[in-house]
């Protein structure tokens, strides 16, 4: 407990927020709760509870890649709501500190769900819920332009509602990409869990939105059995994974013990050629999803207006031609990552950040400094830019 807190006041306060306890470190930086400083107060523009993302500055790269896609994907009350960004100094003064400021899940997230099911998966209608929740979050980003590349159960997320429900809502856009983004004259890099990968992922290195519809259809089966689509008995290493996923001859397995509504779902998922598999739009027509109700989640608190009190920085000033090579991997899986870059926790903040650090003797020279990178305050970067 005495680590946790040191943790949270290393990394400073916010303007109108209190760092709280650490809910969670990966290779992007550490998670942190945080309380507002006047939650009864009529003038604060956050919630009284949000979740803080952290890194240090000079290891923010893909923090802010990160808010640069929230900036573009706002407006669906099933994607983690963003409010916005700020930067605090490090107890001991000498380095700033950014911070993503996110809709808190108090619920945890889905695979903490999955793993207290005991191996048995979750009751099918607490599925077909959370499935039709996913697959309205998903097509939103997809219809904002982009591809999430690392769709699991460790990024979607449950957070409270008025009901005595929990809502599934899409989370950690830091890996997302614009629909169609190739390099011409290179390969573009493999993002995500391997898991989780589609065929035409390993086979040719192509990630788009029906691959994260691929990734959606492993999530569902995991929900409905606990177990991954490609369960074997022997523990299989990343090579092997790696050619099982890309063996055109092998096919997921497709659970028995299963409603035939959620067996024809996970088919309508589960193809190897993307071009005969369905879009979410399909899916949330779908038979399995058709006694769903419709109810929509609580409105969140909007995102704050640009002041100087809250000093914005737009991921904008982060091109698409950064030679970035990542893989995201939770900690029981961080050996699938063959072929690709996988930066641990104890490697470095933020994955495939650059490892150039900048020194700013004082405040007033960082701030000049961060304002020469500056078009316009991430709050105005206009939808699909």
């Amino acid at each position: 407990m005495r680590k946790t807190e040191s943790e949270a006041s290393l990394y400073g306060n916010g303007e109108t927020w209190v760092r709280g306890p650490l809910l969670g470190k990966g290779g992007f930086g550490s998670v942190f709760l945080a309380n507002s400083k006047k939650p009864k107060s009529r003038f604060h523009c956050y919630p009284s509870t949000m979740a803080v993302k952290s890194a240090e500055f000079s290891l923010s790269a893909s923090l802010q890649k990160e808010k640069e896609v929230h900036n573009n994907v706002q407006g669906s009350p099933f994607v983690i709501h963003c409010f916005g960004e700020e930067i605090t100094t490090q107890q001991n003064g000498e380095n700033m500190v950014y911070n993503l400021l996110l809709e808190y899940a108090s619920g945890g997230t889905l695979s903490d769900l999955i793993k207290n099911s005991g191996g048995s998966g979750l009751p099918e209608s607490d599925v077909k819920r959370y499935t039709k929740s996913m697959l309205k979050g998903l097509s939103h980003v997809h219809d904002c332009g982009y591809v999430h590349c690392d769709l699991k159960p460790e990024n979607v997320l449950l957070v409270s509602s008025t009901s005595e429900n929990f809502v599934a809502k899409i989370g950690d856009l830091g890996l997302a990409k614009r629909s169609g983004q190739r390099k011409k004259g290179r390969l573009d890099y493999l993002r995500g869990t391997v898991l989780y990968m589609a065929p035409e992922t390993v086979i040719e290195n192509v990630q788009d939105m029906k691959s994260d519809i691929w990734a959606l259809g492993c999530v569902v089966c995991e929900m409905l059995t606990g177990k991954s689509p490609w369960d074997k008995e022997e523990e299989l290493d990343t090579e092997e994974l790696l050619n099982l996923i890309g063996d055109e001859r092998e096919l997921p397995k497709i659970p028995s013990g299963i409603s035939r509504e959620a067996r024809d779902f996970l088919k309508a998922c589960l193809v190897r050629k993307p071009m005969f598999r369905f879009t979410a739009e399909m899916l949330m027509d779908h038979p399995f999803l058709a006694d769903v109700d419709d109810a929509e989640p609580p409105a969140v608190v909007p995102s704050p207006t640009w002041t100087e009190a809250n000093f914005q920085l737009s991921g904008s000033s982060f091109s698409d031609d950064d030679d970035l090579i990542t893989c995201s991997c939770s900690e029981d899986e961080e050996d699938f990552g063959v072929g690709l870059v996988v930066i641990s926790d104890d490697e470095a903040s933020v994955v495939g950040q650059k490892r150039k650090r900048v020194a700013f003797d004082d405040d007033y020279k960082f701030r000049t400094a961060a304002q020469a990178n500056l078009k316009f305050p991430a709050s105005f970067v206009p939808v699909g830019a």
